[in-house]
């Protein structure tokens, strides 16, 4: 495992953070990162470890994140989540529903998941605490639902939901495309821009998330993520910047076997 710590003199969901983070394949252990007062803990993995040397196998994905400060204070508030992932790995959305902005628009949990049913890759929660001026701090939370999105540019997109009703009722709705790209190892990225929370008052504290999906074409079995053990190891490279100008990049590693 390693790590890098930046700090950029210029310049929620946590659930989100941390499933994009995971996405590139989690960490070996618990990944804590600091910047300044800043803390941010991330842990998850795959399933199953062993898979093919030399062909992609269905994996599930989960993982957890935390932001905190040494001080105790809230921690800044996430402006944007970049990640590259593995080559060694792809998406599959080959006949799966495509949910659309427009229908979630407006939507709590529930009706969200209710109008795209088919289309869920992944759930999890997130909490944040929302400090109006001269206001005792207000706790919120909310499940995150992750849909399979239309293509864009003829890349797959994922679309990230949650719904809170502090200090009203709001839906989040944050569209992501998965670029295939040619970095060395890395051979996609993600770039999340995270939207205000309660008018911008909302801090990001905790979240977790499994992604997981199979479904059949015809007598074909699929599923959303796969991946290949052609180095003993998956990895991805996270940059995490906040809204005072403060980031935080790190490199996750986890290990594989090859699959008899």
């Amino acid at each position: 495992m390693r790590g890098r710590i930046s700090k950029h003199p210029r310049s929620l969901l946590v659930g989100l953070l941390a499933a994009l983070l995971l996405l590139g394949t989690g960490t070996a252990a618990a990944l804590i990162l600091h910047a300044g007062d800043l803390i941010v803990e991330a842990d998850g993995g795959f399933s199953p470890k062993a898979l093919p040397k030399h062909e992609d196998a269905p994996i599930s994905l989960w993982g957890s994140g935390k932001a905190s400060t040494e001080s105790g204070e809230l921690p800044p508030i996430v402006d944007t989540l970049t990640v590259e992932f593995d080559r060694h790995g792809h998406v599959d959305t080959t006949g799966l529903e495509v949910c659309t902005a427009s229908k979630l628009q407006s939507t709590t949990v529930p009706a969200a998941r209710k109008a795209c049913p088919n289309a869920i890759v992944g759930k999890g929660s997130g909490s944040a605490i929302v400090q109006f001026p001269e206001q005792a701090p207000i706790p919120i939370s909310s499940p995150i639902t992750i849909f399979n999105g239309p293509k864009k540019h003829g890349e797959p997109t994922v679309l990230a939901h949650a719904y809170v009703t502090v200090p009203v009722p709001t839906t989040f709705i944050v569209p992501v495309v998965i670029e295939k790209i040619h970095k060395g190892v890395y051979g996609y990225r993600t770039e999340a821009k995270i939207p205000k929370i309660a008018g911008g008052y909302g801090h990001p504290i905790s979240g977790s998330l499994k992604i997981k999906r199979d479904w059949t074409v015809g007598k074909t079995s699929h599923s959303y993520v796969n991946a290949r053990c052609e180095t003993g190891h998956l990895q991805a490279r996270a940059r995490v910047t906040f809204k005072d100008g403060t980031f935080l990049s790190g490199t996750f590693l986890r290990p594989c076997t090859v699959r008899g």
